[in-house]
């Protein structure tokens, strides 16, 4: 049995806490240039927003309001789109009404017509004309509808 290893690879070493630390301080001095170099660069322009901040804000808020506005008037659930759907569900309710009243007559017509005998004989009088025996109906002839004369020929 051969227990030999050929081929090691290579221990990494974990580096040095105080090389990086070392390393920072060198950089540091660099880095403070150009950060102060960055800083004089934009101080004219964070000095003019630092002025006019509250005019950004103002501005800020009056779009913010307009476009909520707009939203609350003419949105998807807008106070618009809320008025016609009131009005459509009053007519609704209306005709709901309506066809109730309605249903609640034919209900009781039919109801009377199964069970009241007088309101039978009213039917059978007035829509198929019977009579009881003596009796003599008078019907008025229809009234006589006017014909449209074409005058264009009689001025010929």
């Amino acid at each position: 049995m051969d227990l030999r290893v050929e081929h090691l690879r290579r221990i990494r070493s974990l580096p040095n806490p105080e090389d990086g630390l070392r390393s920072l301080v060198e950089h540091a001095p660099r880095a403070e240039a150009w950060a102060e170099r960055k800083l004089t660069k934009l101080r004219p322009s964070v000095t003019l927003l630092y002025g006019i901040r509250r005019r950004i804000a103002t501005g800020g808020i009056a779009l913010f309001t307009i476009w909520f506005f707009v939203h609350v008037m003419f949105g998807a659930n807008g106070m618009v789109v809320y008025r016609q759907k009131k009005s459509e569900y009053q007519s609704l309710r209306q005709e709901i009404t309506g066809l109730e009243q309605e249903n609640d007559k034919c209900t009781h017509h039919i109801d009377s017509l199964e069970n009241d005998p007088k309101a039978i004989e009213k039917e059978a009088r007035e829509q198929l004309h019977y009579t009881r025996p003596g009796e003599v109906i008078y019907v008025a002839p229809a009234a006589a509808t006017p014909v449209a004369r074409d005058n264009s020929s009689a001025k010929k």
